[in-house]
């Protein structure tokens, strides 16, 4: 956003801020000179001739001012009578009653409408409530009369066209010539509802759950077409179930789901699972029209408006705070985009039925999450989970109630800014420790602020283990996540601009609010910060050096805006755990493995994600599979070996869901990679996603297995028939010996795979001899190649024939078991063992 809009931006917040204030609405007038502070932040760092600091200040005294002002306002001021919460409810039905009638739907608009009028006449009739005014008895009789008028005339209207559609009398004597007639066009039914297909995945297409991505250009998927494999259907379902409940992937029909209820809607995992500190505060379950004087379901959207409590989600609150700074700054929708039901300008309604609905991004696709609006208040009546500053808002308190009823409730082990701000994204994470001994932070600085600026992407930084002296004295929290509000350059210094998810204590070492030493009145101008004015209102944002950022920080994580790319695709797998060895330190060759080519001629850059899908609470705090990827240019071909040739990006070995590789390009290709998801020791079942992102055209595709036999041979070495290789001749003809036969009436070339394993400590290899074929021989005799540790393969494109194998150690006198696997494309092919 240029500085003309932030200056636009501060005027509209200002003057509903001093409206409010004039007409003694004091809650409002709080919210918005917050807001409008707030909006100052931004224009001085966009580069402002505003007196930012002085009319920051001005603002934040009559804050002060009109808080002291406010005496907290009765319960019974608060709440609302029934009646008003029954007739917002009515209103709410008769909105979308009028919706479903607009886009045709007559049978949910009908039932919609006859609701709405039940609720209106049962709270003119209720005796129980106050007494109602002449005018409001009226207008409710009208808005009754109304919706039942409409809800009437569409249904005469549906049985005139049943009876249209009935046939005359005798029309089934009529002959089959007049039967083949045009008849007239049926009517159109209504949109199908999400709930009548509660299992469609076979609907789904590539991406098409993501209305977020419309920008991408899905290239071809490893599916081989625009639709989910079988295979990817049935991971994305096995996955659908997390912590025991189901989230079905979000789907264009979902837009179509009910929000309007004659009585408040109640999930029945609406009481999440509470914290130990929530537990022992809890005064009970409240709707917003208990606690609030006039629900809202957002006002503005601020990153300072947001209040974490005794919920250990310090690192998802982060999330939430970048998340609304982006929004703000750039004007475009990313955190009100998810949450539902939504008006025709698509921004996100309070409704009084009490149903939402929260689009994450979990599991490899955007899924939906039903919750109600019950939420933990203690014995005061306060808010037992984050919350906006502003008590009349209520989209913090329900985007987090969304994600902590995934993440198995309130009681939540914490995970960090990769995984949530993916979730409340779908942005691509990256995870740069601040430890790497090749670390180079002031180019990592310089990269990210600059594109922090562009709103390329958004930043959390993270604390590691920190003593309690050491804490107390630097004013940090340990093992904490905060928010990056802004990075900048001046006076060949790099800072950052900080926020803590708690909206207080921050920072107390260099260009802290009371280093008065570091704050010189030329850096106070560059950044249009005032320190002293700082140090008397903590709401936890903080500048710090990034020297001093890299001395108590370990983490910093960056999601990257994927409309940054023009091409995309994914596909969806699993990798069972009885598939390949336990660990795939010596073999690659039963790893999932992709083929990757990159046309352009000029230079370019794929990224590619990896997300291992979670199900379970426990996977974030003790996950045990460390997975990565591996990227080898080999022209595309599978891989065996993990160390020749060795790999042209190695990847790190981590537990976090996700993982991030960079493949750069360089002029002059096609250019083609074999992809391998690799892991350190698989202890159960993975399924996972691969994304691929680039400003430029590939293909991606799955390498298939061709083979058709599968033949595994156990033998051993033993005094008579351990000869070692062929350079020792007088012993090596006492080696086990195995035929292979391949039928000979094939005229296609049969793809031979032959593997020996064997004991680690051994150097291992075969030779092979072609005894006879159906057409010209391709060698007399060939090797696997180099001995090797453990391991040995040799893939073969052979006409159909008869060939012999030799398993042999490199020396002689090594006894021992090992392991003759033996794969043709050709399913007649057989193997004996001559010796």
């Amino acid at each position: 956003m240029d500085v003309t809009e932030l200056e636009n931006d501060l005027y509209k917040f200002a003057s509903s801020a001093v409206e409010f204030d004039q007409k003694g609405h004091i809650n409002e007038a709080i919210f918005y000179y917050k807001e409008a502070v707030q909006a100052l932040m931004h224009a001085s760092r966009a580069g402002s001739k505003l007196d930012c600091i002085e009319k920051a200040t001005e603002y934040n005294k009559r804050i002060e001012e009109l808080t002291k002002h406010n005496s907290e306002v009765s319960r019974l001021q608060q709440n609302q009578s029934q009646s008003g919460k029954d007739e917002q409810r009515a209103k709410f039905l008769l909105g979308n009653a009028f919706d479903e009638d607009e886009a045709g739907n007559d049978d949910e608009a009908i039932e919609l409408y006859f609701q709405a009028a039940e609720l209106f006449i049962n709270i003119i009739n209720n005796k129980s409530n106050p007494s109602i005014s002449p005018g409001t008895k009226k207008k409710l009789e009208n808005m009754a009369k109304q919706s039942l008028d409409r809800a009437e005339t569409i249904k005469t209207k549906k049985i005139l066209g049943t009876l249209d559609s009935l046939p005359d009398v005798g029309q089934d004597n009529k002959s089959a010539e007049n039967n083949n007639k045009p008849t007239s066009q049926p009517k159109p039914q209504p949109s199908v509802k999400k709930d009548v297909n509660p299992k469609g995945y076979n609907f789904l297409m590539k991406d098409d759950n993501d209305d977020s991505a419309s920008n991408h250009q899905p290239t071809s998927s490893a599916s081989g077409g625009g639709y989910y494999t079988k295979e990817e259907i049935a991971v994305l379902r096995f996955t659908s179930l997390i912590n025991g409940k189901e989230y079905l992937p979000f789907m264009q029909a979902d837009l179509q789901e009910r929000f309007a209820f004659r009585v408040p809607f109640s999930d029945k995992h609406g009481l999440l699972e509470l914290s130990e500190k929530q537990r022992s505060r809890l005064g009970g379950w409240q709707r917003p029209d208990e606690f609030m004087s006039e629900p809202q379901m957002i006002m503005a959207v601020s990153s300072l408006s947001i209040r974490q409590t005794v919920v250990s989600d310090c690192s998802f609150v982060a999330s939430l705070a970048i998340s609304a700074d982006y929004e703000r700054k750039f004007r475009k929708k990313l955190i009100t985009s998810i949450i539902y039901p939504q008006n025709k300008k698509r921004e996100p309604v309070y409704n009084p039925c009490g149903k939402y609905m929260v689009k994450l991004h979990l599991n490899g696709v955007f899924r939906k999450v039903v919750i109600d609006d019950r939420l933990p208040v203690d014995k005061q009546g306060k808010l037992l989970c984050s919350y906006s500053a502003n008590h009349n808002e209520l989209w913090v308190s329900l985007v987090e109630k969304a994600y902590m009823k995934v993440m198995g409730g309130y009681d939540f082990p914490g995970s960090n800014s990769n995984i949530d701000l993916h979730a409340l994204t779908g942005w691509i994470p990256e995870r740069q420790s601040l430890r790497d001994k090749d670390f180079n932070p002031e180019q990592f600085f310089d990269k990210v602020s600059d594109r922090l600026r562009r709103g390329h992407c958004l930043a959390t930084i993270s604390t590691g283990p920190l003593s309690e002296l050491e804490a107390d004295r630097a004013g940090l929290v340990p093992t904490h996540a905060y928010a990056v509000l802004d990075m900048r350059k001046v006076q060949d210094l790099r800072l950052l601009l900080v926020k803590n998810p708690w909206s207080h204590l921050r920072w107390k070492g260099n260009f802290s609010a009371q280093d008065e030493k570091h704050w010189t009145p030329q850096l106070r101008k560059e950044l249009n910060y005032d320190n002293k004015f700082a140090q008397e209102f903590d709401n936890g944002v903080f500048w710090i050096d990034l020297k001093s950022a890299i001395e108590f920080f370990d983490t910093m994580y960056v999601s990257w805006n994927p409309d940054l790319f023009k091409r995309t695709t994914c596909c969806h797998a699993a990798w069972m755990a009885k598939d390949g060895p336990t660990k795939d330190t010596i073999s690659l060759g039963n790893n999932p493995q992709y083929r990757l080519e990159v046309r352009s001629k000029a230079a370019t850059s794929v990224w590619i994600l990896l997300t291992r899908h979670i199900t379970e609470k426990e996977d974030f705090a003790q996950n045990k599979e460390f997975i990565t990827l591996l990227v080898y240019k080999n022209d595309g071909k599978k891989v065996y070996h993990t160390y020749s040739p060795p790999p042209y990006i190695d990847g790190v070995r981590i537990n976090s869901p996700h993982y991030l590789t960079r493949i750069q390009c360089e002029e002059g290709g096609p250019h083609r990679y074999t992809l391998v998801v690799s892991q350190y020791e698989k202890h159960k079942n993975i399924r996972y996603t691969l994304r691929l992102y680039s400003p430029t055209e590939f293909k991606f595709s799955k390498i298939e297995d061709p083979y058709k036999m599968t033949k595994r041979i156990q033998g051993a070495w033993t005094k008579t028939t351990a000869g070692g290789c062929a350079n020792n001749k007088s012993t090596h003809g006492t080696n086990p010996l195995y035929q292979i036969n391949i039928d000979g009436m094939g005229k296609e070339k049969c793809q031979l795979l032959i593997e020996l394993r064997a004991p680690r400590d051994y150097s291992i290899g075969f030779d092979v001899i072609c005894v006879e074929t159906n057409a010209e021989k391709p060698f007399s005799q060939t090797t696997s190649g180099s001995f090797r540790s453990g391991y040995s393969t040799l893939e073969l494109t052979v006409p159909h024939g008869i060939y012999n194998v030799i398993p042999c150690t490199f020396s002689p006198q090594q006894l021992g078991t090992y392991f003759l696997d033996v794969k043709s494309s050709v399913a007649t092919t057989r193997v004996s063992k001559l010796r």
